[in-house]
């Protein structure tokens, strides 16, 4: 039975969950904000145009590779003494680079940065997902915590044009210290670690086989972005990614204690979560990158009028999670809010595939609200499926898929979208000629074409929805006796 919500142990639980969310946007737009700042950088610190793209790399590798190993350290040595410590590595990481002297000292501290976010993310989640148990609280606490992380891309983007034209390059990294140590002062009171621990050795063959493997996919798709698909050090890091994943499966079916239980994988809800968030955040981050693209190149913004520019999308984002679909989740099922939410972040991307060289803001305000409300709609009940039904000693591992899923999905997005937006721009421009206005009519061109592949991907994300979820809504659970982290999350029905 959860507590009254006036009791002390509510109003903590409350407070934990504003710590957890701040630490978390630190995490979602220390991903982005470096994508404004690094022209200032790459000037200052006098890298070149085919290393430059290793600072945003070096962040996404040791993220996406190590997220596996960090949920699954979080749930062997205690989530909150994990939260504090990726609190305070993110600290000295981001000094590191804010005090940077050349390239490699930047390179090692984005990397350093994202193997603390690897152990902050998952115990960030798992730390909600254990707290917050009843029906109502817990879509509310999702709402909140789910609305911070889909808007902070586009807070970092905001961010980082500010920071970057009015302070330094070097605030873009600065400025994560005092957050982190907030976070630390703010955590040590209020944040209660309630889930058990798993006593079992950390499963070394299943972690080099997982990071390397997921390290091999992310470079794979970072990679084909400068040197193009065919590349054999793509091609090459693709097929070296998917035989290390296959032979960590056939692995974690085999040893007693594995990094990753595969009965995380195989309940259909927590699959379909897995699966439809990292095809829409494919969409998402694409979108992110091209439209910053079009407001530069295309519109002439500054890097501020940029980042205001996604102001729109970043309020709808956070009121699509936190008012949308939590109330919404207490009245009906997930399936229906996250198939409605992909298909109306499809509807609001197909709007940004129409816009033209002179398209009014204000149609671009409207895409960005109706993708906003979308997106943060479908992830709030995404991100609480995340961990349906697993013990409180699978939390932390259950809570890195999803993580993992997202930063998967960014990278190829990322990735992905930019090539097609490229060559289809420079096929426009090859049958179009024409001058300045013909190179602005085949970059809209080349963002119309990968926008359409984005909406395509959202479509996927609800079909995944509807053929896999079939988690009910809170009310129609049985009452019986369960598990915390079991109570935390709805029943599936048959």
């Amino acid at each position: 039975m959860s507590p009254a919500p006036n009791r002390p142990d509510s109003r903590r639980r409350w407070k934990a969950l504003v710590v957890i969310s701040i630490a978390q946007l630190m995490v979602m737009l220390d991903s982005a904000v470096m994508n404004i700042a690094l022209p200032s950088a790459q000037q200052a610190l006098h890298l070149s145009d085919g290393n430059r793209q290793w600072v945003i790399t070096a962040y996404g590798l040791a993220f996406g590779g190590l997220l596996l190993v960090g949920g699954r350290i979080g749930d062997m040595v205690g989530r909150k003494r994990v939260f504090l410590l990726a609190l305070l590595g993110f600290a000295l990481a981001s000094a590191l680079g804010g005090a940077a002297t050349n390239a490699s000292m930047l390179l090692t501290a984005r990397a350093l940065q994202g193997a603390f976010a690897a152990l902050l993310a998952p115990a960030a989640l798992s730390l909600i997902s254990l707290a917050f148990t009843e029906a109502r609280e817990r879509a509310k606490a999702f709402g909140i915590f789910s609305a911070v992380a889909v808007a902070g891309g586009a807070v970092g983007l905001l961010l980082g044009g500010l920071l970057t034209e009015y302070l330094s390059w070097r605030w873009a990294m600065f400025v994560n210290i005092p957050i982190a140590v907030a976070g630390v002062l703010g955590a040590l009171p209020t944040v209660h670690d309630a889930g058990e621990r798993h006593r079992s050795r950390l499963d070394m063959p299943g972690v080099v086989l997982a990071s390397l493997g997921l390290v091999a996919v992310v470079f794979s798709f970072s990679n084909a972005e400068g040197h193009g698909w065919t590349a054999p050090s793509t091609i090459g890091s693709a097929v070296a990614g998917i035989v290390l994943l296959v032979a960590f499966i056939l692995v974690q079916a085999r040893v007693k204690a594995p990094l990753l239980p595969l009965r995380i994988l195989t309940e259909r809800n927590r699959a379909a979560a897995y699966l439809s968030v990292a095809l829409a955040v494919v969409s998402m981050f694409g979108m992110f990158l091209l439209l910053s693209y079009y407001f530069q190149a295309v519109r002439g913004y500054s890097p501020v009028e940029a980042g205001l520019a996604f102001l729109p999308l970043a309020v709808a984002q956070a009121l699509g999670a936190s008012q949308v679909a939590a109330r919404l989740s207490t009245r009906i099922a997930p399936r229906p809010i996250m198939v409605g939410g992909y298909l109306v972040t499809a509807v609001g991307v197909a709007m940004l595939a129409l816009l033209a060289v002179d398209s009014s803001y204000l149609t671009i305000a409207l895409a960005e609200i109706i993708v906003g409300l979308g997106i943060g709609a479908a992830f709030m009940p995404a991100m609480s499926l995340s961990t349906h039904g697993v013990g409180t000693r699978d939390a932390g591992v259950a809570s890195a898929m999803i993580s993992s899923s997202q930063q998967v999905g960014g990278s190829i997005g990322t990735a992905l979208l930019n090539t097609v937006a490229t060559s289809s721009a420079a096929g426009y421009l090859a049958s179009h000629l024409g001058g300045a206005q013909a190179q602005q009519r085949a970059l809209v061109h080349g963002y119309s074409v990968a926008y359409w592949l984005a909406a395509g991907f959202l479509v996927v994300s609800a079909l995944v929805s509807a053929i896999a979820v079939n988690a009910s809504a809170p009310e129609r659970a049985p009452s019986r006796n369960r598990t915390a982290t079991q109570e935390a999350v709805p029943v599936p029905t048959a």
